[in-house]
Parts: structure tokens; sequence; C-alpha cells
């Protein structure tokens, strides 16, 4: 597995939170400035430090050293940037556990009835299962906080052609689920995204479908 690394030399980082974050905390005051005639290049190009709401961030410099916005350049990187307030840490990359891609999200097309949620005898709880169409498609929200989703997949009947798109329908990935595949672990790349779509077809004969599992689906 590859893991995303962010070298920075002679340039510290900071990470925006909420102000609750900060309760207890060991803080010490300083006097720092706004440094608007640092520019920051990616690859060469030069890119504008943004928030998570779009609005646009100075680097701050205090002391001799310049400091940066972390969740800005976590983005400009296309690095996945998260914050764990338990343990007042910045994530940065994969996590080290995976996240079910239910944990924080709704899915109102999900069935919960055990006797559907099924697949070789195993119960997962929480799926999205269809039998009844073609194709069709379904939404997940990382949020931004995640580096990779581990999508599982099984194909009922027929192969599945699935595709994975970002909001702006680019294709994140292609592939194809046979019935012999069994459970299958599609990885992709979900840096920085906040939703993703996935985009299913099978055949139309009755008798065939896709299994996807949202409680071993998972972000890391």
């Amino acid at each position: 597995m590859k893991k995303t690394i962010v070298s920075i030399v002679g340039i510290s980082m900071i990470f925006s939170a909420a102000a609750g974050v900060y309760a207890g905390a060991n803080l010490q005051e300083i006097k720092a400035y706004l440094n608007n005639d640092i520019k920051v290049k990616v690859n060469g190009n030069v890119v504008q430090l943004l928030d998570a709401q779009g609005n646009v961030v100075t680097p701050i410099t205090y002391d001799g050293s310049t400091y940066l916005p972390a969740r800005a350049i976590a983005s400009s990187l296309n690095v996945a940037v998260d914050y764990d307030a338990e343990s007042n840490s910045v994530l940065f990359g994969e996590k080290v556990e995976g996240i079910p891609v239910n944990a924080d999200q709704t899915f109102y097309q999900a069935i919960k009835d055990p006797d559907l949620t099924k697949y070789k005898s195993k119960d997962y709880g929480e799926v999205i299962k269809d039998t009844k169409s073609s194709g069709s498609n379904f939404t997940l929200e990382p949020n931004g906080k995640y580096q990779k989703l581990y999508l599982q997949v099984a194909a009922i009947g027929s192969d599945v052609e699935l595709k994975i798109q970002d909001k702006d329908s680019k294709l994140l990935k292609q592939d194809t689920v046979t019935v012999n595949d069994g459970l299958k672990t599609i990885e992709v790349n979900i840096a920085g995204l906040g939703d993703v779509t996935v985009i299913y077809s099978y055949k139309s004969d009755g008798k065939s479908g896709i299994f996807v599992p949202l409680t071993t689906s998972y972000y890391k």
C-alpha cells in the first residue's frame, strides 16, 4: 500500500479547528504576522491557499519561521486531512484503522432486513442490494477526511460494471465485478473529495443484481 509523505523544510504548519477544540489545551500566546508576501507552489505552479469553506487563508510568520495552514496545504497536495479531537492530533493521508462507510452517513436506500443482508450465509447488517433494475447509482460522503475508499461489491447472477466518479463526473475508477469474484474489494483514491458517486449496471434478466455491504466497505 502506498503511503503519502509530505516533506516540509524550514516551514511549519498550523491546522484551523473550531474554537471549542482549544478548551483546556496547552496554549501559549505569541505575537505573529500575517505574511501576504509568501507564495506557495506545487510542482512549479502557484496555488491559492483556501480553508474548508473556500476562503483565502494567509501564511503566518513568527520568530523567523513561516507557518502554513495544514488543511490548505493538504488540499493543494491532494492529501486527506482530518482532526482527531480525542487525541488532539492532525491526521494526514490514510487512517490507521478503517472507518465503515455507514459510520457517519445515512443511506436511505440501504437494506437492513436480515433476510436480505446475507451473502454466502454471512449477514452484513446493512447493505445496498439492487436486483430490480438494470443499473443505478448511490453516493458516498467522505467529506474530504479520507485518502482511500475500499468498496466491497459482489455480483449476483451476472457481471456488474462499475464506475466511480467525483462530483464533476471525473472518472476515479472503472472496474468489472464477476460472479466468480465473490465479494471483491475495489480501492479508490478519494483524497480531498467531499462526495463520490458509484454507478453500476448489470444484465436485465430478473436474476441479476449487485450487493454492497456498508459495514465492511470502509474509508482510510
